[in-house]
């Protein structure tokens, strides 16, 4: 009995060993085996012997390997980040980069393309790889910012002809922001293909409404490559009340909206959000089942000209609202979105710049002027914001004395935020925590109707 009970206790050992990966190297397995094997029945000294010998070696060498791998383990958490999963790289991710899940469904058909320089399929153009898959394109619309991705924010862009393959490229930012009945005609079918940011007033959402509404009113199914949103992880800001409806800000969506642009369709169709309430004949393409809200997501090629890093596609939310003010977001320099300042802040400040024109900032805001400001890249600054800072608009208007706007720019100030109360409450004095408490009930709202467009999961968010 004794002998059985204890072969049983070295067993589970084995198992337990065998859990944690130590089987194929501790030598006290390989022990234990051989012990195993052989006739100790008639021995009682050598089989104890062995078995003690054997346990205490195993649990010697199990302690001492739990104890390296603790201090390895809580060496590589992040301690300002909380743990995420990184993806693989980009082109496992997209539905564009799954063309047998599109392609199928496209043959035999007069296609239309919204896209821009983010439409790619690992290093090759949508519109390419699409042509080259024998797909019959008709022609392109553009968002703001042109097919390319290289106009300025807010510059109308016009109709061209694409250099490669001589498609007729319709600007959606320039005279309409529709496309007219006209420039639909003869289509089977429109595919959306564009990276967003997951911001409200990032206006490729809008150009996807307009899609969406022209598409349904001419019956022309829409099909919507999804991409992953690098701010899809929370959800913050106030919600949009719709006398602050503008191109900036379509629907009744906080600023920072947790959704792909996938599935933001999705709830544009559900919420009845177009126009005369016409239903949408929508297909979205997901991402790869890889993705879920949590991950963390690069993005490769800058969606506009001024982000141009993950930190300004991450401090965009909270620092575009500075745009409606007179205060510089960095526009200009080599680093937009990634700092701010004015020329009346105090040069005791230790961090200046100076805005000069260049590509995607011709006309920038206080051009050749020194400004005093706000590095954004310092080590402090975790690149993974997990809600809005308005700490950038507070300490803004304390340092302008409240006296922060030009002309119109308090009207566009209305339309970012989404409502008239936002800049009365900084003005005021409240403190962060008391501006966003007057959020709390319709953010709460919103993310119970957002639950039922979700494709992916949330993860540990």
């Amino acid at each position: 009995m004794v002998i059985k009970l204890t072969i049983t206790a070295s067993a589970i050992l084995i198992i337990d060993m065998r859990t944690i990966g130590l089987e194929t190297f501790l030598p006290c397995t390989t022990l234990l085996r051989v012990f195993l094997d052989m006739k100790y029945s008639y021995d009682k000294f050598n089989l104890g012997f062995w078995l003690n010998y054997t346990k205490d070696l195993c649990l010697k060498s199990i302690f001492i390997l739990l104890i390296f791998s603790c201090e390895q383990a809580e060496a590589t958490i992040p301690s300002t980040d909380p743990p995420v999963k990184i993806l693989p790289k980009e082109p496992t991710i997209t539905a564009a980069s799954y063309p047998e899940t599109y392609i199928p469904f496209l043959k035999g058909k007069k296609v239309g393309i919204v896209g821009n320089q983010t439409s790619m399929v690992d290093d090759t153009h949508l519109v390419d790889t699409m042509i080259a898959s024998g797909i019959n394109i008709v022609r392109v619309f553009s968002p703001e910012h042109g097919f390319r991705g290289d106009a300025d924010a807010g510059e109308l862009v016009g109709d061209q002809k694409d250099d490669k393959t001589g498609l007729p490229i319709i600007s959606l930012y320039g005279k309409n922001k529709k496309p007219y009945d006209s420039q639909l005609e003869g289509l089977d079918i429109v595919v959306f293909d564009i990276q967003d940011v997951g911001v409200r007033f990032y206006t490729y959402i809008s150009t996807l409404h307009y899609v969406m509404e022209a598409c349904a009113e001419n019956n022309i199914p829409l099909m919507i490559l999804d991409r992953p949103n690098p701010n899809g992880h929370y959800v913050d800001g106030p919600v949009l009340d719709t006398k602050y409806k503008s191109f900036v800000g379509m629907h009744p969506v906080p600023i920072v909206h947790g959704m792909t642009i996938g599935e933001y369709g999705k709830m544009i169709v559900g919420e009845k959000w177009l126009k005369g309430e016409v239903e949408c004949d929508l297909t979205v393409i997901p991402c790869s089942k890889l993705y879920s809200h949590a991950h963390r997501w690069r993005v490769k090629i800058p969606p506009s000209p001024n982000l141009r890093s993950q930190l300004s596609i991450s401090v965009y939310p909270s620092l575009c609202l500075l745009e409606a003010t007179d205060v510089t977001i960095g526009r200009g320099t080599d680093g937009p979105f990634e700092r701010f300042g004015h020329p009346n802040f105090p040069d005791s400040l230790e961090f200046n710049f100076t805005p000069e024109p260049n590509l995607g900032a011709k006309y920038p805001k206080h051009k050749g002027k020194k400004c005093y400001g706000f590095d954004l890249n310092g080590d402090s600054m975790n690149l993974r914001m997990y809600k809005m800072d308005l700490s950038f608009l507070i300490e803004a208007n304390n340092y302008m004395k409240g006296d922060m706007f030009l002309g119109k720019k308090k009207d566009m100030f209305h339309l970012l935020a989404g409502n008239g109360l936002l800049l009365g409450q900084v003005q005021k004095g409240m403190t962060e925590d008391q501006i966003r408490e007057t959020w709390k009930e319709d953010l709460d709202a919103f993310k119970l109707i957002r639950e039922k467009y979700l494709i992916y999961g949330l993860g540990d968010e």
